[in-house]
């Protein structure tokens, strides 16, 4: 093949994935010691687009966001990031990602800022750059804590913690994120950050996945929603709406986390953990 050839098929090859979806699901299944929890899913995130996936406790909604980010094998079916196939190198750099709720501290003496800079870390970077501590401090500003920047995660309520993970996500400025019940059973002016930040995120036009019980007050900035029932897609298409408490800013809704039987947080790649 001629250099010119060469050029023409990578070109082709970009504008191919510039145009597909962000995730494309088709056909995925996953089982645990012989149980299926996922059956036959299929999906897709479009670029700029805020996608919430909905479903009560059980129906498969954290197994499907870690199967799809490889954390968890699939038994079947297939999964493309940024239009290529989903392999052993996950495109982690492109990617933030808040799992059900755990502490932010990870057992270690650290300030909020320090958890919120180890999301600036992998694999291949084992050193801040340059300019971590002011991409740290903005990140938490998006969340409405960066007064608490050099406060030990310890010391913060069990929301505060939650906004320094969503802003440990965000500082690295990721195409897709992906965020596992980020409002569940916080105080009302965490889910009133998290509502800013998404606004923010919608605006910078990246892909967001959702999980959650319910829409509620974030409705309004979800442009789509898929619903999990027993594992099986079951609607695809415009948000069902809360009602009632459920539908109010302040809702505290409470559940059993890991309530689909999967691996916990000690299943995630080690960029994810908290680095001391």
């Amino acid at each position: 093949m001629s250099w010119a050839e060469t050029l023409t098929h990578w070109l082709r090859v970009l504008a191919v994935t510039k145009h597909s979806p962000v995730v494309a699901v088709e056909g995925l299944e996953v089982s645990f010691g012989g149980n299926a929890v996922l059956h036959d899913v299929s999906l897709t995130l479009d670029r700029g687009e805020t996608l919430a996936i909905l479903g009560p406790n059980g129906s498969g909604k954290s197994t499907l966001v870690r199967a799809v980010l490889g954390v968890l094998p699939s038994s079947a079916g297939s999964v493309q990031l940024f239009g290529t196939p989903l392999g052993r190198k996950v495109p982690w750099a492109r990617i933030g990602y808040v799992p059900q709720r755990v502490s932010a501290g990870g057992g270690v003496s650290a300030s909020a800022r320090e958890v919120v800079t180890s999301g600036l870390l992998n694999s291949r970077r084992i050193f801040p750059p340059r300019d971590a501590r002011a991409r740290a401090v903005a990140a938490l500003d998006t969340m409405g804590i960066a007064d608490r920047a050099e406060d030990p995660v310890d010391n913060l309520s069990g929301g505060q913690q939650q906004r320094v993970l969503i802003a440990r996500a965000l500082v690295r400025e990721p195409d897709l994120l992906i965020l596992d019940e980020p409002v569940a059973g916080v105080d009302a002016a965490s889910q009133a950050a998290f509502a800013d930040a998404l606004r923010v995120m919608k605006d910078a036009g990246a892909s967001v996945a959702i999980v959650m019980h319910e829409t509620g007050s974030l409705a309004s900035l979800i442009d789509r929603a898929i619903v999990l029932d027993q594992g099986c897609k079951v609607h695809d298409g415009e948000p069902p709406f809360a009602h009632g408490a459920h539908a109010l800013p302040g809702h505290d809704h409470v559940h059993p986390h890991d309530a689909d039987g999967e691996p916990g947080v000690e299943s995630l790649p080690r960029d994810f953990r908290v680095k001391s």
